[in-house]
């Protein structure tokens, strides 16, 4: 390999770079589009969740119950309502999620030590927000029930009530459990694959279609020259979006790295050298930048966003999904990202992680050497 050979191959691909300005959209306006709309728009998290209440009753206790439920983070009274049909219109037209039914008689009843029924209605149109909705409502229910009965025994006469178990909760790597601060520095692993697969996806398609193939097969560059000098122009602008998605994730958002930033540029390194591998890949293959635009989308961009623990845990997908899963390289990046950013991890934890990801590297480019040669090169 010489090094006039490479930067004249680097140097070509740098020009066409710089003349070609859907690929420079493509290489920093997208990804900065998607870190601004992922890290405001996509939230796991559920609070404020619009409530409305019928209240047949109309006592002191039942305004507390409602008054203690709205002064929850996690739920916005919106409505009180005359009639349990107004509940369910607005449901119908989604002005709420939760619907609450206090019957007569609930205080009279809990006074006398009988058991009441509350009528709670969810809006089950997404389970998994239903499913978390049900849990906050009965969690707040168990422990208004469970201060009610202190106070009832406490009025007894008998000696302070206090629970038998205290649970002390600490919570971990996520204090404030916001589901931002997994979210961003996960879609830099998207940005990257973006970058280094979908934009490299179409370089030698390019010289096909453009039918410079044959003036390059004819001249002296040989297929690791070729390989890494279209590569490097890609890779520093990788790193360049790597860098503004790290600025703006900790101006924005305020998510700062916990771990090393040395270890994550070497991650982010091997990382990128894999999403470069793969786009020359589909490129090799397909020799048409329509084909390898598609290809590249159905086969990096989509798999680094749904099968890489991003946004659907992998835990809860169907064993052969799971299997799959082991061949996305975004995978084992996002596990690198979430050890640096969350849990301050070294080397000694991240290094089966990175193993995986250079032996995808050696794979893909074994794989694009052969081709090339294959081509003539």
């Amino acid at each position: 390999m010489k090094f006039i050979r490479l930067k004249a191959v680097t140097r070509k691909e740098f020009y066409h770079l710089i003349r070609d300005y859907r690929s420079l959209y493509l290489a920093f306006a997208i990804p900065l589009l998607l870190i601004i709309l992922f890290g405001y728009a996509l939230s796991l998290d559920v609070d404020n969740v619009e409530t409305v209440f019928v209240d047949y009753d109309k006592s002191a206790l039942s305004r507390d119950f409602i008054r203690k439920l709205d002064a929850s983070p996690y739920f916005r009274v919106s409505a009180l309502l005359p009639a349990s049909k107004d509940a369910v219109d607005f449901l119908d037209h989604d002005r709420a999620k939760l619907a609450i039914v206090i019957p007569p008689d609930f205080q009279k009843s809990i006074n006398a030590d009988r058991e009441i029924q509350l009528q709670i209605i969810i809006d089950g149109s997404d389970p998994s927000f239903g499913n978390i909705v049900r849990g906050y409502i009965s969690s707040f229910i168990e422990r208004y029930n469970q201060k009610m009965l202190i106070s009832f025994l406490n009025r007894q006469g008998r000696d302070q009530i206090h629970p038998p178990v205290d649970g002390r909760v600490r919570i971990w790597f996520n204090e404030d459990m916001e589901s931002r601060n997994f979210i961003i520095p996960g879609i830099i692993a998207v940005i990257i694959m973006i970058v280094g697969a979908i934009l490299t996806s179409l370089i030698i398609a390019r010289e096909y279609e453009n039918g410079t193939m044959e003036t390059i097969k004819s001249m002296p560059v040989q297929a690791g020259e070729f390989l890494l000098g279209k590569a490097i122009p890609y890779f520093f602008i990788g790193l360049t979006d790597l860098l503004i998605a790290i600025l703006l994730g900790q101006l924005l958002f305020g998510i700062v790295m916990k771990g090393n930033f040395g270890l994550l540029m070497v991650a982010a390194s091997l990382y990128l050298s894999v999403a470069l591998s793969l786009g020359i890949l589909i490129s090799n293959v397909t020799k048409s930048q329509m084909l390898a635009n598609q290809m590249a989308i159905l086969t990096t961009y989509l798999p680094s966003l749904l099968l890489s623990n991003f946004v659907f845990p992998i835990i809860n997908m169907p064993k052969f999904l799971q299997m799959i899963t082991l061949l996305v390289p975004a995978r084992y990046f996002i596990d690198i990202l979430s050890g640096i950013y969350l849990k301050n991890l070294g080397i000694a934890y991240l290094w089966p992680s990175m193993l995986v990801l250079l032996m995808m590297f050696i794979v893909l480019t074994f794989f694009n050497y052969k081709m090339l040669k294959k081509e003539g090169l």
